[in-house]
């Protein structure tokens, strides 16, 4: 009974998990616009590793994007108050939120002004 439990328990979980949004490929970074809402993080994640094998560094002027490649430059605006600042991709993500399309450093949201409220609409546009 237990053993079927467990099996039907993974299979539940494999599904649910091959339901979320999957990332497409970005077939031309050189041109890519993106506009939706943007998180941050901070001091807990630093000194971890990043998807690109850095350390976390939360005055690091970085980002997470799903599929950008890494070291791309995005120039990122925040919608509300016209502020902007450019970022280098080094890790993957937002992982957790699937309406979210970008986590920046506590550095660039910081240049941004949205740290009090923690998530903010922006645009995303590749520099390089």
């Amino acid at each position: 009974m237990t053993r079927k439990l467990g099996a039907t328990a993974i299979v539940f979980i494999l599904l649910f998990s091959a339901c979320g949004k999957k990332p497409s490929r970005v077939a031309h970074p050189k041109h890519y616009k993106e506009t939706g809402v943007a998180s941050w993080y901070g001091w807990r994640m630093k000194g971890r590793k990043t998807a690109n094998g850095e350390k976390y560094n939360p005055k690091d002027m970085t980002a997470a994007h799903r599929t950008l490649p890494f070291n791309t430059i995005v120039k990122v605006t925040n919608l509300e108050n016209g502020k902007t600042c450019k970022v280098r991709i080094n890790d993957r993500g937002p992982a957790k939120w699937t309406h979210r399309i970008i986590d920046l450093s506590k550095a660039a949201a910081d240049d941004l002004d949205y740290i009090k409220k923690g998530v903010a609409r922006v645009k995303i546009e590749t520099v390089r």
